[in-house]
């Protein structure tokens, strides 16, 4: 695993804070002002300003978050500069960094414009593994970042407590690439999670479904959204739950959100696991199994095992069917990522005092 030098690191770290600095000075003019709102006993900043005329008000995170925190208390002295963002996305690719693919980093960045990770949306997919070798300092093997889609995944519970939305998802797209359509659900002809473009690339929406089995397959509505519904899907709670920021670098950096490693690394071996075994299925079981192998080295050899061990642990914990996926994506592991992902996790079980049989190994 090579890993990239510290001065590359430095600005790519340089770099995702420029980029929530650009977000504040497109989002929220300076005209406006800062709100705190209480929801169900946590407090959220929103935006209060005018448009036309008309006072609107934007969700815009967590009073918690302290990054957020920081903006908001410097917002008026945010000056967000395009031109050094560029250079410094053109420098990192120039030192071996992947550059998205410049279609989905459109589309990505129309979206981010739009306030898709603004209202807590997260990356998932092999999209969001393509801003792992920035956020890690390490170069991953570039076949495994390839794809013919974009996943957006938000929990239906912040969908609702934000009460801001997108504007029209399919004018957002259509913004881009003319030709993108929406396609109706199977299960409901009048709603849309996946809209695609003349080039057969889907943007889809997705939530995590913990109603039961029965709301599998039932497009959930998602009022921040701009219309779009979600496909509910199991075990994505886990996968999103507590995500991080990062890059695209694609022209001046694409913001955007996407799970934390550790946990993108545990969940897709729990979604290896349960691909269907048509060849189709077997050939997506194959990639998920090399990402989360290839992560689980980047993250060993980073020194930030430990984030696989707390990912696992919780996973194992959650009930026998977890168990069974986890150790059936374990076994499909190589014996090199294996062993990482072993001394991860005993790792943390010694650290944290536990035992190792109760999470799978002994």
């Amino acid at each position: 695993m090579v890993r990239v030098s510290l001065s590359l690191q430095t600005m790519y770290a340089d770099l995702v804070q420029r980029g929530l600095d650009a977000e504040f000075d497109q989002q929220f003019d300076e005209g406006g002002q800062f709100l705190l709102k209480q929801r169900n006993s946590r407090s959220y900043f929103y935006y209060q300003g005018y448009d036309g005329g008309r006072r609107v008000q934007k969700y815009v995170g967590p009073a918690d978050d302290p990054a957020l925190r920081g903006r908001v208390e410097r917002f008026r002295a945010i000056k967000a500069d395009a031109a050094e963002r560029r250079r410094i996305v053109a420098a990192l690719v120039a030192g071996g960094l992947p550059a998205a693919d410049p279609l989905a980093g459109d589309i990505l960045d129309a979206l981010w414009r739009a306030g898709v990770f603004r209202l807590r949306g997260v990356l998932v997919g092999t999209a969001a593994f393509q801003a792992y070798p920035a956020l890690l300092g390490v170069r991953l093997p570039a076949a495994q970042m390839r794809t013919g889609d974009i996943d957006i995944a938000q929990f239906h519970s912040i969908s609702v407590l934000v009460e801001d939305s997108l504007p029209p998802i399919l004018e957002v797209l259509r913004g881009v690439d003319p030709s993108f359509r929406s396609m109706p659900h199977m299960a409901d002809p009048i709603r849309s999670t996946r809209f695609v473009n003349g080039a057969k690339l889907e943007v889809e929406f997705l939530t995590p479904n913990r109603a039961g089995d029965d709301k599998q397959g039932k497009p959930a509505m998602m009022p921040a959204l701009g219309g779009a519904a979600a496909e509910p899907l199991r075990f994505l709670d886990f996968l999103i739950y507590q995500p991080v920021r990062a890059v695209l670098l694609h022209r001046a950096g694409v913001p955007v959100v996407v799970p934390a490693p550790g946990r993108f690394a545990v969940h897709k071996l729990i979604v290896a696991s349960r691909r269907r075994r048509d060849p189709v299925g077997m050939v997506k079981a194959a990639k998920d199994v090399a990402q989360a192998g290839t992560l689980f080295a980047a993250l060993g050899e980073t020194r930030r095992g430990f984030e696989v061990g707390e990912a696992w642990a919780e996973a194992w914990k959650r009930g026998p069917s977890w168990r069974e996926a986890l150790a059936d994506g374990r076994s499909r592991l190589s014996a090199g990522p294996a062993a990482v992902l072993e001394d991860s996790v005993l790792s943390w079980a010694r650290d944290m005092g536990e035992a190792a049989a109760a999470l799978g190994w002994g």
